[in-house]
């Protein structure tokens, strides 16, 4: 089973600290920014990886703390492990 997680921030802000729910603990890879210097972006972002914390959010039993970049999305990804 392949699992993603996508969030989009349509705003023109940086949100810090937004958290989201996940399903799963463990660490959770970028696996895309959009906002990446790749792609021309700011490159604001979670340094490629975050933490899941035992919080329950949103109907979920983990969840991530993250920057959202502004006018940007992220596809995180659980490693493997």
């Amino acid at each position: 089973e392949r699992l993603a997680v996508v969030v989009l921030n349509f705003t023109p802000v940086v949100r810090e600290g937004y958290r989201l729910g996940v399903p799963c603990g463990g660490r959770w890879r970028e696996r895309l920014n959009s906002d990446s210097e790749w792609y021309g972006g700011s490159n604001v972002g979670n340094g490629g990886t975050v933490e899941a914390e035992p919080v329950p959010w949103m109907g979920r039993p983990w969840s991530v703390r993250l920057t959202l970049p502004p006018l940007g999305g992220l596809v995180l990804l659980p490693e493997r492990g």
